[in-house]
C-alpha cells in the first residue's frame, strides 16, 4: 500500500519568498517589551504603561514601579500557596515620605487596574526616577471670519463680561480642535 501524501496548503511548508500577514505595531511592541517586563515581576508591559492613570498625576511622574516580587510559599501539600506581591517602587525622597501615607489608596488602584488582589504591599526604595518625555500639545489653528462672527454671536447674549470672555474662549478651543484629525 502506498502512502498517502497531504497536499492540503496547511501542510505544506511556508517558503521565504510567501509575504507574512502584516501586524500591527502595538503587537511587535508587546511581544517585545512582554519578555523584558516578565523578567521584572510584571505579567506583561501593562501597568508599566498604565501607571500614570492609575496613580494619579501627584505620582504619575516621580514613582517608578520597578517589579513585582511573589513570595514563594507552600502549603503542607505542596502546592502553591497565591499571596499578593510586593511591588517595588523607586522615586525621591520627599515623594516617598508622602507616597508612605497614601500605599493603602496606590494598592486599591493598583488592584482595581488588574482585577484582583494582585499586590498586598508596596516597597519604596529612593532612586532617581527617569523622566517621560512629554508630548507638546499641538497649538490650535486660527478660527476663519466666519467661524469667529459665528461664535460672538452665540455668546453675545450672555450678560457678564468674564462668562462671555470664558465661553468665547471655551468656543475657540472647540471649533479649533474640532477638525485637528483633518489638518496635517
Amino acid at each position: 500500500m502506498a502512502a498517502s501524501v497531504d497536499a492540503s496548503p496547511a501542510a505544506a511548508p511556508r517558503t521565504p519568498q510567501q509575504p507574512q500577514k502584516p501586524r500591527t505595531l502595538a503587537d511587535l511592541i508587546g511581544k517585545a517589551m512582554t519578555p523584558l517586563c516578565r523578567k521584572r515581576g510584571f505579567a506583561s508591559v501593562d501597568i508599566v504603561a498604565a501607571w500614570p492613570e492609575i496613580v494619579g498625576p501627584r505620582y504619575g511622574e516621580r514613582v517608578q514601579p520597578d517589579r513585582l516580587i511573589w513570595s514563594r510559599r507552600k502549603d503542607a501539600d505542596g502546592e502553591d500557596i497565591a499571596e499578593p506581591a510586593t511591588l517595588l517602587v523607586h522615586t525621591d525622597g520627599p515623594t516617598a515620605m508622602m507616597l508612605s501615607h497614601e500605599t493603602g489608596q496606590i494598592i486599591e488602584r493598583i488592584n482595581a487596574f488588574f482585577g484582583w488582589a494582585a499586590v498586598g504591599r508596596i516597597k519604596i526604595a529612593q532612586k532617581p526616577v527617569m523622566p517621560r518625555p512629554k508630548s507638546r500639545p499641538r497649538p490650535p489653528r486660527p478660527l476663519t471670519g466666519e467661524e469667529r462672527a459665528r461664535l460672538d454671536r452665540q455668546v453675545e447674549g450672555v450678560e457678564d463680561d468674564r462668562l462671555r470672555e470664558a465661553l468665547r474662549k471655551l468656543g475657540e478651543r472647540v471649533i479649533a480642535r474640532g477638525d485637528a484629525g483633518k489638518r496635517s
